[in-house]
Parts: C-alpha cells; sequence; structure tokens
C-alpha cells in the first residue's frame, strides 16, 4: 500500500498565477503605450509572483522573462518611432 502525498491547493497559487498572468498583459500593453511607465510595474508583480512560489511558479518565470523582454523591446520601439517613452 503507498502512500500518494495528497496536493492541496492553496489560496496563495491561485493568487501567484493571477498576479503572473496580470504581469504579462502589462507587459504586452507596455511595449505599445509607455514602457518606462507600464513594464516596471509589471515587472515588480512577477518578481511579487515569482516569491510567492507554488503551483505557478513556471508561469512566474515566464512572467519575469517576458517583462523583461517586452522593456527592452519597447523601449526601442519608442525611440524608433518618436514616441514618448515616459
Amino acid at each position: 500500500m503507498s502512500a500518494t502525498p495528497i496536493q492541496e491547493d492553496r489560496p496563495a497559487d491561485a493568487i501567484a498565477g493571477l498576479l503572473a498572468s496580470l504581469a504579462l498583459f502589462a507587459s504586452l500593453i507596455g511595449v505599445a503605450y509607455r514602457p518606462a511607465r507600464v513594464i516596471p510595474f509589471a515587472m515588480l508583480i512577477a518578481l511579487i509572483a515569482t516569491g510567492m512560489g507554488g503551483r505557478h511558479a513556471r508561469l512566474a518565470a515566464t512572467a519575469v522573462f517576458v517583462c523583461g523582454l517586452c522593456f527592452i523591446a519597447g523601449l526601442a520601439l519608442a525611440v524608433i518611432t518618436n514616441n514618448p517613452i515616459f
């Protein structure tokens, strides 16, 4: 008789997944609209979601990576197209 560990879903897991998806959405919006104003807050939210860990740890790590790429791409696009950064 083998004992299988019971995994309980914590509310923090759901919040971490929600924060990670919010950070992804905000960083993608930030590419088109004022990247230096929006994306740093999205990065902060992604880092908080990563710190919470849990079931959505890979999604949170992806959110941090995508936020970094969107920050670089958003600033480059804003400079090339003469749009405001702030």
